[in-house]
């Protein structure tokens, strides 16, 4: 039996930054697509406009694979791929499959033997240790901090014991309106020549990246409230 192929299919990080995200690969896909996986209906819909989609949005298959629906039947959404449709998997920002409920989806095409093709589009992990100037070597990137301060502090001083003994950058990122607690932690609690990297509304106008020691930073705290960011430490060791 021939099988679809699950392409991934990135979206812009930014409002308006369409020329900075798609590629004619990608375009000339979604015109050959007419089903697709998503986590926001509305955002991808959208941003299949913006892409240029010359499908009329009327005639697609759209699949909401969104936090109200990650308890049914994951096979519900692979009866396209099955019967031999291609169908593309979007995220609401970014790569599908990257800090992304996504990847469970990923995972199940692969047991079942489905041909998974990602496309070229903007991470923002990636981006910002790009940029960060730490070492892309060896890095880990661990998601959200615990809420909790004790243990948000706690995980603070583990990342930056590890940076510092295996010479490894360590990602990580926080719901926006809680950026400016964590980073307030962060300057209060890691060593003060220890190296910090924030990368914020990566590929928007207000584009804002730059790496610092942490006494550096005291001098000058940025507004980080509400703002989608990346932080990243790195420690050379002594």
């Amino acid at each position: 039996m021939n099988f679809g192929t699950l392409y991934l299919i990135p979206v812009p990080l930014a409002k308006d930054a369409a020329a900075k995200s798609f590629t004619p690969y990608l375009i000339n896909t979604i015109n050959q697509i007419k089903e697709y996986i998503v986590e926001n209906e509305k955002t991808a819909r959208y941003f299949l406009k913006e892409a240029g989609l010359k499908t009329p949005q009327s005639e697609l298959i759209i699949h909401d694979y969104g936090k109200h629906n990650r308890q049914v039947d994951k096979l519900s959404f692979f009866k396209g791929l099955l019967a031999g449709n291609n169908v593309g998997l979007m995220s609401e920002a970014g790569c599908p499959g990257i800090a992304d409920p996504g990847s469970d989806l990923i995972h199940l095409a692969h047991q079942k033997g489905i041909k998974v093709v990602p496309l070229v589009g903007p991470s923002s992990i990636l981006m910002a240790l790009m940029a960060s100037g730490f070492n892309g070597q060896s890095f880990a990137f661990h998601g959200y901090l615990p809420i909790d301060k004790v243990q948000r502090i706690k995980k603070l001083k583990e990342l930056e014991a590890a940076a510092n003994k295996h010479n490894q950058t360590q990602l990580f990122i926080e719901t926006p309106f809680r950026n400016n607690a964590l980073l307030d932690d962060i300057l209060k609690n890691v060593g003060l020549q220890t190296q910090l990297c924030i990368g914020c509304n990566l590929t928007a106008d207000d584009e804002f990246i730059q790496t610092k020691s942490i006494i550096q930073w005291k001098k000058q705290v940025p507004d980080l409230h509400k703002k989608p960011t990346i932080f990243i430490l790195h420690k050379h060791p002594s």
